[in-house]
Order: C-alpha cells, then sequence, then structure tokens
C-alpha cells in the first residue's frame, strides 16, 4: 500500500474498532502517558533518541534570531527530563479552555476571548473532505490525532480520547515535523517538510502547520490562564 492508502486504512480500523469497543480509562491513561515520555525522545532535526531512521542534519541552519529578541537564549524547553518516572500531565477536564480560559480571557481583554475562540474552531474544523486524491474522507480522526499530539507535548491529557489513535496515524516522520514546527520553528527545513505525507496536496501540508500552532496557542494559552486563576483564587 502507498502511504496514502495505508493511513486511510488504518482511519478505517480505528473507526471501526471504537464502534466495536471502547478502550477503558485506565487503558487511555496508560497509552497518554507512554505518548507523552515518547514524544521527549522526539528531537527536532529528523533523529529520535533511540534509534536514528534518517536525518536533517545537513539541512539544518543555524538561524540567529538574537536582532529579533531581547533575550537569545529564551526558547523551548521539554516540560519534563528524560528519565523522570512521573511526569507532570495537566488534565485537561480540570481547567478546558472552553469551560474555563475563554471566560477569563474575555474578563481580562473585552471580546479577545470570541476572537481567539473563533480562530481555534475555524482552524481545527477546516478541511475539504479530501486525502490527496480521494474525496468525501471524513478527517475528524487525523485532524484530532495532529492537535492533541501536539497538547501531549506540553502535557496535557483529554481523558475522553484514546492516544493509541496518535501512533496509530502519526508516523516518526511526521512527529518529528510536528515537534521541529511546534518547538523549534527556526530549525524547519523543506526536506522535512516533503519528508511526510508525499501524496498530499500542498494545501493539506499547509493545514497541518495552522492546526500545529494553533494547539500550541491553545495549549500556551491554558497553562498561562490557569495559572492567572490560581492568583486571582
Amino acid at each position: 500500500l502507498s502511504e496514502l492508502e495505508a493511513l486511510m486504512e488504518r482511519m478505517k480500523r480505528l473507526q471501526e474498532d471504537k464502534e466495536d469497543e471502547e478502550a477503558s480509562q485506565e487503558e487511555m491513561a496508560t497509552r497518554f502517558e507512554k505518548e507523552k515520555k515518547e514524544s521527549l525522545l522526539v528531537i527536532s532535526g529528523g533523529i529520535y533518541a533511540f534509534r536514528v531512521p534518517f536525518s536533517f542534519d545537513d539541512e539544518i541552519v543555524s538561524t540567529d534570531v538574537s536582532r529579533y529578541i531581547e533575550d537569545p537564549g529564551f526558547g523551548y524547553k521539554d516540560f519534563a527530563r528524560r528519565g523522570e518516572d512521573h511526569l507532570p500531565t495537566f488534565r485537561a477536564q480540570d481547567y478546558t479552555w472552553e469551560n474555563h480560559g475563554f471566560s477569563l480571557v474575555n474578563r481580562l481583554y473585552s471580546d479577545i476571548g470570541h476572537l481567539l475562540d473563533e480562530k481555534f474552531r475555524m482552524v481545527y474544523n477546516l478541511t475539504y473532505n479530501t486525502m490527496a486524491t480521494h474525496e468525501d474522507v471524513d478527517t475528524t480522526t487525523l485532524r484530532r490525532a495532529l492537535f492533541n499530539y501536539v497538547h501531549c507535548m506540553y502535557g496535557i491529557r483529554y481523558d475522553d480520547y484514546d492516544y493509541g489513535e496518535v501512533n496509530q496515524l502519526l508516523e516518526r516522520s511526521l512527529k518529528v515535523y510536528i515537534k521541529t514546527v511546534t518547538c523549534y520553528p527556526e530549525r524547519t527545513t523543506k526536506r522535512m517538510y516533503d519528508s511526510y505525507w508525499r501524496q498530499f496536496k500542498h494545501s493539506e501540508k499547509v493545514h497541518v502547520n495552522l492546526l500545529l500552532m494553533e494547539a500550541r496557542m491553545q495549549a500556551e494559552l491554558l497553562y498561562a490562564l490557569r495559572a492567572i486563576t490560581r492568583h486571582l483564587t
């Protein structure tokens, strides 16, 4: 099977499995912890800490960003150190964008919550119902896996989501691309962009970038707004 056909087959199988039997809460929690720990092993630039399937090192260019920021050392750091047994988890049901963050940010800055919410929903729901040359395809499962994987990298867990879907739908090269774009965008190369979903249209891959950026922004807002809420109360 081609990469595209294999992905569509996995999406179909996931839907059938979900209709037959749902995973227990304990199983879903275990799958999340496994995915969260694995995300720490994904290194931007095309290398997994535990295996090296390919390398983009020759294309990574060290970008001088000092002229754009006051602190050149400021950047993304993994939320936990590799090897730690108990990694911190942000339980989404305890503080969600819909039920908590939206109302607080609207209170702090009038109407900004509505604008942000519209942006999140628009990007998340955007679809032509196509996958490359295939039409009338429901891409909800795939879009949810992309969005939730970014939140998983930031330690955010949704109790009603089976993170086994992430491992089945997002191959290693795509996970490397996701972490690079989300955490180290200046290291992203065209070769990395070309390495995944080779049969997809550029518009579909650009939508992936939009999903990743909005997921990251929402994750950052959730942490910041939760801290503000705790301070106010």
